[in-house]
């Protein structure tokens, strides 16, 4: 039997942290990382979908440099149930050594949130504190980065190492902010780090904020400030599907809604590259419009497009008109704007992608699709010609 090492205890703080946007101190003593800073989270009160999405952490990493072989985090996870449905896999902890992936972990104990379905009324069971340990590590020299679960909330507890850390300085890549649906979020991907932005940043070596937010892509003004505020070197915002399956506002306000949006990160980033990428295909929004449903038949969740096709001619959104739109307001805005791009999201995921590696519950990519997408924006975007590519070959990483 291994005897048990001789433990660090580090307190967790800011240092230790990348892809966050703010982190609470609880009352339970613990480390809370949230996604959208607390200026915005004052404004969407009662808002459970966004807060829920906004404090699931993907993206977010606990890193530091250690020589240890044995890492432990206590972590208290809140992990969303669906009655009526079976539990999803527990959220995957990655752990990366000198950014390669090198294992996964999985936490015990946390709260369970169950959420009714059919009528949205949500019960919370409390859970214990858990842990999430890796051992057996090289005992280098080296950066440990640990990638939190994209499905749970993740409040850290605790850092314990057989050895001790420190903080890693900033290494000069540019820092990439990427705000989408939960499509970008992470859904039905494998984990946190293998998530289609994730796989897209490893590629073309920067540092990636992750603002996908789960059925919470809605053009909020609260979100555009939050893109306006965060320090960026390149930004992109993926635009459509979740206004379509939310029959959020008709195309009359789309317009207006997108270019108030656009006009407010601009605020803070006048010359950034920024990047609008439309919905990738999803065959029963491109020409029904929402709001889409979830029908559980079987355990299973499929997502069904309630609209009437004819009412897009009414001014109701599709996917296709979505895109239809964004390729109108960006050819339009760029005359002025030499650093605003578009990228189709049928380059990403379309119809020969759809027949091969059809979306399981008719909305969302599965993990195979991730990397695909993932490899795909890697190319277009940070390839030779393309709006993120490295002016100079010399600083990439």
């Amino acid at each position: 039997m291994t005897p048990s090492p001789d433990w660090i205890s580090t307190p967790l703080s800011d240092g230790l942290l990348r892809g966050a946007l703010d982190l609470e101190r609880t009352a339970r003593g613990g480390l809370l990382p949230h996604r959208l800073p607390a200026v915005a989270r004052a404004q969407f009160d009662g808002d459970d979908q966004v807060a829920q999405a906004e404090s699931q952490p993907s993206g977010v990493r606990v890193v530091f440099r250690t020589r240890a072989t044995a890492v432990e985090l206590g972590v208290l996870r809140t992990v969303v149930g669906y009655r009526g449905v079976p539990p999803r896999p527990d959220g995957a902890y990655d752990l990366h050594i000198d950014g390669e992936p090198v294992g996964r972990a999985t936490a015990s104990g946390g709260n369970i949130l169950m959420v009714d379905l059919s009528d949205g009324s949500q019960e919370t069971f409390p859970g214990r504190v858990g842990t999430v340990r890796f051992d057996g590590l090289p005992g280098r020299e080296k950066t440990v980065e640990i990638w939190l679960p994209y499905s749970e909330t993740t409040e850290l507890m605790s850092l314990r190492t057989d050895a001790p850390v420190a903080p890693v300085e900033p290494d000069g890549r540019r820092v990439w902010l990427h705000h989408g649906s939960s499509i970008s979020h992470g859904s039905a991907a494998d984990s946190s780090a293998t998530a289609w932005p994730a796989l897209a940043a490893a590629a073309g070596g920067v540092e990636l904020i992750n603002l996908g937010l789960g059925g919470s892509a809605l053009l909020d003004p609260f979100t555009a400030r939050a893109l306006r505020d965060t320090p960026a070197d390149l930004i992109s915002v993926k635009i459509g599907i979740n206004l379509v399956n939310r029959d959020l506002m008709r195309l009359r306000a789309f317009g207006p809604a997108v270019h108030g949006f656009l006009d407010t990160i601009r605020e803070g980033h006048p010359t950034t590259p920024l990047l609008v990428v439309s919905p990738i295909l999803c065959p029963a929004q491109e020409d029904t419009p929402g709001p889409a449903a979830p029908d559980v038949h079987d355990g299973q969740v499929e997502f069904l497009a309630l609209g009437d096709p004819s009412e897009a001619a009414l001014g109701k959104l599709t996917l296709r008109v979505v895109r239809e739109e964004l390729v109108r307001i960006v050819e339009r805005r760029a005359a002025e704007d030499p650093a605003l791009y578009y990228l189709d999201g049928l380059t990403l995921y379309g119809e020969a992608d759809f027949a091969e590696l059809p979306l399981p519950d008719r909305l969302h990519p599965d993990a195979a699709a991730h990397r695909r997408m993932g490899e795909r924006f890697g190319a277009l975007a940070f390839g030779p010609g393309g709006p993120f590519a490295t002016p100079d070959p010399q600083v990439r990483n």
